[in-house]
């Protein structure tokens, strides 16, 4: 089973939403604007794509929080995906055991089809 992590009215999360629904895969969507990961589960995206990929540092919640000043490190970074995960860049997408990060039209099309 894939399972789409991210937040209905991002962009990204639309577009692999759509991709995923267009090739007729059929896919789990965890919201998380209303469950947050568990820091396990985390741990393990962590351990299967680079934290700085997973960590948005672009996004208007890390503005918001002002974390430029804290200048995170790994730790850090994990501390605060684990406490807000508005902070993903998104989506998170789970399958076969793997993760995937972000919305890549060429990826998933070599991923998925």
């Amino acid at each position: 089973m894939i399972t789409v992590y991210g937040i209905k009215t991002c962009g990204s999360v639309r577009n692999a939403l759509k991709f995923f629904k267009d090739n007729n895969i059929e896919v789990e969507f965890f919201d998380f604007k209303k469950e947050t990961p568990s820091s396990d589960k985390i741990k393990t995206w962590t351990q299967k794509s680079d934290i700085n990929i997973l960590f948005n540092s672009k996004g208007t919640k890390y503005k918001t929080l002002n974390l430029k000043e804290l200048n995170l490190d790994e730790n850090g970074k994990f501390e605060w995906l684990c406490k807000e995960p508005m902070l993903f860049k998104r989506p998170v997408i789970e399958f076969d055991n793997k993760v995937l990060v972000a919305w890549d039209e060429d990826i998933y099309k070599k991923t998925f089809l």
